[in-house]
């Protein structure tokens, strides 16, 4: 069993069953999510017996770091955690003057196939569990000795492709009993699942939901990204329009600039008439080159341009404060050159 993906009733029931008093679930679930203790060994009001047992029935998720990467040009740090079958998930720190912000991953890999992404390269290796989300902010709260302010559920994966584990995530992030981290101060990113946006929208949450939309046509958005072969700019704009009825809560756009691709004046224009009508904030991201794709990065010149074009249409647009670009910024590089290396000396670890 895997104790740390418990909410708190959850474990309650759990110990509770095993005969222990429910003040002990308390005790327990302090340890893990508020203490983020490493281990049962470290809970040193609970009984030594009771955590020997511990070690016996349930498993104990406490991500290592195998890879830190230490941005020269901005402080922001990039993690490579291992997990316990082997796989691997990158996580990033950023420091901005309004507090500290996490990017987290969902899953190991990506099957969602977008064409400028490092991360879908190699496919899905599987879904994360809750507690694996969880403690990429709790290992990188230890490591850097700061608080967390703002996580973003952007790193590897899509999370909606992992609903059920992504829910019990931000409950327990956001729990009183845990780090109780504003869910207004938790972004979640979807390349545009429909019926799991419109799903979101009903759960009573009030994270922001950013929507990596990329292109503002149908054609345009099939040749970057294979989910749009299943669903229409339409159906998400239909979407979106449902998530902010439901929650109030307004829409980001992610829009990557690739060079010749998406950043004429006519994309902005076509875009400023997507996002329009939904009061949408549009984010700008210079897209990372990434070695395995055929994608350039467009000019400073021309995102400012696409940005501008934006604005005359009253459309609020920034461009992203590009961080970590000198430690392998782009999602998944870091995990696939590290999983690369392991596969090229059969699986073992190599100095």
């Amino acid at each position: 069993m895997d104790i740390k993906s418990l909410p708190l009733q959850e474990l309650t029931e759990v110990l509770v069953a095993r005969g222990e008093k429910t003040f002990r679930a308390k005790q327990m679930y302090d340890w893990m999510h508020v203490k983020l203790a490493r281990g049962f060994r470290e809970m040193t009001n609970l009984p030594e017996t009771f955590r020997d047992e511990c070690g016996q029935w349930c498993s104990y998720t406490a991500l290592q770091a195998v890879q830190v990467q230490e941005s020269k040009v901005d402080g922001t740090k990039k993690f490579l955690f291992a997990l316990s079958d082997g796989n691997m998930v990158e996580s990033v720190w950023m420091k901005y003057r309004h507090g500290n912000s996490v990017c987290i991953s969902s899953q190991a890999g990506c099957r969602m196939g977008c064409r400028f992404c490092a991360s879908t390269l190699d496919g899905l290796a599987r879904n994360l569990t809750p507690s694996e989300m969880l403690d990429q902010v709790y290992a990188i709260t230890l490591l850097t000795g700061e608080r967390v302010s703002n996580v973003v559920v952007m790193g590897t994966g899509e999370p909606l492709d992992n609903y059920d584990n992504l829910l019990t995530f931000i409950r327990m992030l956001t729990d009183e009993n845990g780090l109780h981290i504003s869910q207004r101060n938790v972004t979640v990113s979807t390349c545009g699942l429909v019926p799991e946006m419109r799903r979101l929208a009903q759960e009573g949450l009030q994270i922001t939901l950013a929507l990596s939309l990329h292109a503002a046509t149908d054609e345009k958005r099939r040749k970057l990204m294979p989910i749009a072969e299943r669903y229409s700019i339409a159906e998400l704009m239909e979407a979106c329009r449902y998530y902010f009825q439901c929650t109030g809560r307004r829409i980001t756009f992610e829009y990557s600039l690739a060079e010749g691709v998406n950043d004429s004046d006519e994309d902005a224009e076509l875009l400023s008439r997507l996002a329009g009508p939904l009061h949408c904030h549009v984010n700008l991201i210079p897209i990372n080159p990434v070695r395995e794709r055929n994608f350039s990065r467009s000019e400073a010149g021309r995102v400012r341009a696409f940005q501008n074009k934006l604005e005359k249409n009253k459309i609020n647009g920034t461009i992203r404060r590009e961080m970590g670009r000198d430690i392998d910024g782009a999602c998944g590089q870091l995990r696939r050159k590290h999983m690369s290396v392991l596969r090229d000396f059969g699986g073992k670890e190599t100095c």
